[in-house]
């Protein structure tokens, strides 16, 4: 008998197939009738590919061993019932970071240069009746990390090879970068043009850019979200794009994606994203292959490639 497997979240047709080899599969992305494939398979699910897993989800699977999450943060799982139920959990490091880098600098170039605009300039035949506007340079500028984990170095060169000066906020020293690390979170800041959120979410860092962050940033001062929308005290950040406490800022994630507040698509100083750091194609089949990886390991005896918990 092959262990089931639940898929919680869109799979690549490559690893559904390799899954497909080893286990008995049963999508809920795709069942017409999610609460009904729940009463149907609950009671005989061994493991989850993908994650966005609460405790009522878990509740329902009481064979669940193993949670083999598609991305790096776990803070779509229940870790607190899953560490209680002693459920593995495994994540999918390393292998998003250029592709999360990469959509860091689009949406910095995107906002310093004002490309969503321009581009709506030129196909609505502004262009014809007049000028854009000028648009600012990264070059020669300070770039403020809030972290400087995997994906934060990764952003931290890239940003480097445009001329930008890097200093960065961190929990720990990182000895093995060539950047200074600031202990004061408002000081980094007031010496930052651009200041990039990429630490991971938990209680640590709920809320870390607030007002007085916002307010150390200043009105030439740019913000780029690219971690989760749970770093942001989002009411104080549509207040101060809104009045000129701030230049600008480009956001990837949100509090309660995938509803926005309205205001941020209101404002022409802010460009938008749909949580789409790791979504290329390379990144998503090298993160589908390693859940794939997880749950072979698990279910097979061997060491877990990625576990988180």
């Amino acid at each position: 008998m092959h262990p089931d497997i639940l898929i919680t979240k869109p799979m690549t047709p490559a690893s559904v197939n390799a899954l497909a080899a080893a286990f008995t599969l049963h999508d809920l992305t795709t069942a017409a009738d999610p609460d009904a494939l729940l009463a149907e398979v609950g009671s005989s699910i061994r493991g989850i590919a993908g994650g966005k897993v609460r405790a009522a989800l878990m509740g329902r699977l009481p064979k669940l061993e193993i949670i083999a999450n598609s991305g790096v943060g776990v803070d779509s799982i229940d870790m607190d019932v899953a560490r209680a139920r002693k459920i593995a959990v495994t994540n999918t490091p390393g292998v998003l970071d250029a592709a999360v880098a990469e959509l860091t600098l689009g949406l910095m170039l995107a906002l310093a240069r004002d490309i969503p605009r321009g581009d709506h300039f030129v196909r609505d035949g502004g262009w014809m009746r007049g000028t854009f506007p000028n648009g600012v340079e990264l070059r020669g500028k300070t770039l403020g990390l809030i972290g400087l984990g995997r994906i934060g170095g990764q952003i931290a060169a890239r940003a480097a090879a445009f001329g930008m000066r890097i200093v960065y906020h961190a929990r720990n020293s990182r000895p093995d970068q060539p950047y200074m690390r600031m202990p004061d979170l408002i000081e980094m800041t007031r010496q930052a043009d651009w200041l990039v959120a990429i630490a991971p979410a938990g209680p640590e860092t709920r809320g870390i850019v607030s007002r007085a962050v916002l307010q150390a940033l200043g009105p030439q001062g740019r913000f780029v979200n690219v971690a989760r929308g749970s770093l942001v005290d989002e009411p104080a950040l549509i207040e101060m794009l809104q009045t000129g406490g701030i230049a600008g800022a480009a956001l990837d994630v949100f509090e309660a994606e995938p509803q926005i507040d309205p205001a941020f698509a209101a404002m022409p100083n802010v460009v938008l994203s749909s949580h789409r750091g790791s979504h290329t194609a390379e990144t998503r089949a090298a993160m589908d292959d390693m859940v794939v990886q997880n749950l072979m390991a698990h279910f097979s005896g061997q060491p877990l490639v990625s576990a988180v918990a």
